[in-house]
């Protein structure tokens, strides 16, 4: 089933990147492209990094942020909607993750600083090819050639990156990653609430024109695909239902 969703993919013309890592088991990986844009994916990484740079007394969830402090950009997520316009940097990082909101990935990028996370990502999570170049939702800065990118190998490291925290950390990252809102990818076949409990799915996605992604992991494995070049999203969707079915 494997080869033959990433054989459909290639013959449609679309770039990727797959691994799957069974729990307990070998890992297949397979990719005619390694570097990507991101998309939303790239706010994996400002999660972590956020909590490095919280370790070194440089940002605090539970200080306060305030919703107007940047462009009102739209597009996923509803920040912009709330009434209550000052809200803890817990709750923006949630809404960050789980709602894939980009007003509060671009209030998290304002505090942080766009320069010192990129910073973070290469020199402290050892994530070379993840890299911030522009604000979410910055349609002239993606005029002028910027974006933000992830490689395959980016992928596999945040596994170990999320792996490795301490205990109330990964538990807080799981909190915000099983509570992503997105089933249009992996999910997308899997019937409703299969997915619970012991078996819940702790993932990203992010999507541009032509760039689908899906990253994750449950107790049955760790799990990515990323796209580029998709000109026929029905093929695209359908690789991902089937390749999604190893999380059950």
């Amino acid at each position: 089933m494997i080869h033959q969703s990433l054989a459909n993919l290639a013959s449609a013309g679309c770039s990727y990147a797959f691994y799957f890592e069974p729990t307990g088991g070998t890992s297949f990986f397979q990719a005619n492209q390694e570097r990507f844009p991101s998309a939303s994916l790239i706010k994996v990484p400002i999660l972590l990094a956020w909590l490095r740079l919280e370790q070194a007394g440089e940002v605090n969830r539970n200080e306060l942020c305030d919703l107007d402090a940047e462009q009102q950009v739209r597009g996923a997520g509803f920040s912009w909607l709330l009434r209550a316009r000052r809200l803890p940097y817990q709750d923006v990082l949630l809404m960050m993750i789980a709602l894939s909101d980009n007003l509060c990935t671009n209030l998290i990028i304002r505090r942080a600083g766009l320069s010192r996370l990129n910073q973070v990502f290469h020199e402290t999570l050892g994530l070379p090819g993840a890299e911030l170049q522009r604000k979410l939702m910055d349609f002239e800065a993606r005029s002028r050639g910027l974006d933000n990118w992830i490689t395959a190998q980016d992928c596999i490291s945040l596994f170990k990156l999320i792996g490795a925290l301490a205990p109330a950390e990964h538990a807080w990252v799981e909190s915000l990653l099983g509570a992503c809102q997105d089933s249009l990818f992996f999910l997308r076949d899997i019937p409703a609430d299969t997915l619970v409990d012991e078996r819940a799915f702790y993932h990203k996605t992010g999507a541009l024109p032509g760039v689908l992604h899906d990253w994750g992991y449950n107790n049955r494995g760790r799990i990515f695909l990323l796209t580029q070049n998709v000109t026929d999203y029905h093929a695209a969707y359908r690789a991902f239902g089937e390749l999604g079915q190893n999380l059950i």
